[in-house]
């Protein structure tokens, strides 16, 4: 138990992480209804472009703390660039096909950047070392946070902070809201729906970049199969916070990443349990979790904002 307030802020940076990736799959399923299975792989690459603009773009020695700013504009126009191209070239002309077609598609672009990827960076068979930010680690009574964590802390709070008030304040954010709720109604009405879907894919790019830094600065390394896993589980928080609840995907998050730290830390102390606390059952405590709000509260935990649209 004296253990208990550090796997609680694990599972608290760990869902956060997993909340912003789901952003972005939660934004363009609300609007589009479409299951971007390749959004996983727009957070790897965003972690790779941060990396590039490090170890490419900035003189050798650059410090850290001049260098975070600058790989995260790298990670953020790689991201963007990738999602936007993405939605012009491979989903658009499949908007009004089955929707089984688009989603083939995401499988098959996940895999293709995963490919291009491996070939931008032959090294990147094996794990590709991530710059870190010097100090720390900092101790607050029992919990102990490491350098890399005073990122995502903080950015994940102001993330959900400035994305809330651009989709309640502003004009565009409206937009969005009315082609999430009605797109023929929207477009009647004036909305520049085809703007307002490339937005939304270049929002959720950006949270996916910024959530790509975090992993890096967290875990000292990036891998280009990185995103396959992490996309999963960030889909599946977006699922238990409610599909299209922008604030949802990211409580979805939280609470798939505390379940998953409290699992993996405590289960194996139970009576017959002790094969089933290791890390590599993390994923399966994920999905049992997912299941079980499903069959409890299909809904999620918010419930969905998807229209109807049969």
């Amino acid at each position: 138990m004296n253990e208990l307030p550090q796997q609680l802020v694990n599972g608290l940076l760990l869902g956060a992480m997993y909340g912003l990736v789901a952003i972005g799959y939660t934004m363009v399923y609300g609007i589009v209804q479409l299951i971007n299975f390749a959004h996983g792989e727009i957070f790897m690459t965003g972690a790779f472009g941060a990396l590039t603009v490090y170890a490419y773009v900035l003189p050798d020695g650059t410090s850290m703390w001049v260098a975070l700013p600058l790989m995260l504009i790298g990670a953020v126009l790689v991201a963007v660039t990738v999602a936007v191209g993405a939605e012009r070239f491979a989903y658009r002309p499949l908007r009004n096909a089955p929707r089984l077609a688009p989603l083939i598609t995401a499988i098959g672009l996940s895999l293709a950047l995963q490919q291009a990827v491996w070939a931008w960076y032959p090294e990147a068979k094996s794990a590709r070392t991530f710059p870190q930010i010097d100090g720390g680690p900092f101790h607050l009574g029992n919990v102990t946070i490491q350098t890399g964590d005073i990122f995502l802390l903080a950015a994940a709070p102001i993330s959900m902070a400035v994305l809330a008030y651009f989709v309640m304040k502003t004009r565009t954010g409206r937009g969005m809201q009315a082609t999430a709720q009605d797109p023929d109604t929207a477009k009647l009405m004036g909305v520049n729906t085809d703007r307002i879907i490339v937005i939304a894919f270049a929002l959720g790019a950006v949270f996916a970049a910024v959530g790509g830094v975090a992993y890096g600065l967290k875990y000292g390394q990036v891998d280009f199969r990185m995103g396959f896993i992490l996309g999963l589980k960030a889909f599946t928080a977006a699922v238990l916070g409610g599909i299209g609840n922008i604030y949802g995907a990211m409580i979805g998050g939280v609470v798939l990443g505390v379940a998953e730290t409290l699992a993996t830390a405590y289960i194996a102390d139970l009576p017959g349990m002790e094969k089933f606390g290791s890390q590599s059952w993390a994923d399966v405590w994920a999905f049992v979790l997912l299941i079980l709000v499903l069959l409890l509260r299909p809904q999620g935990l918010l419930g969905e904002r998807v229209a109807d649209r049969a």
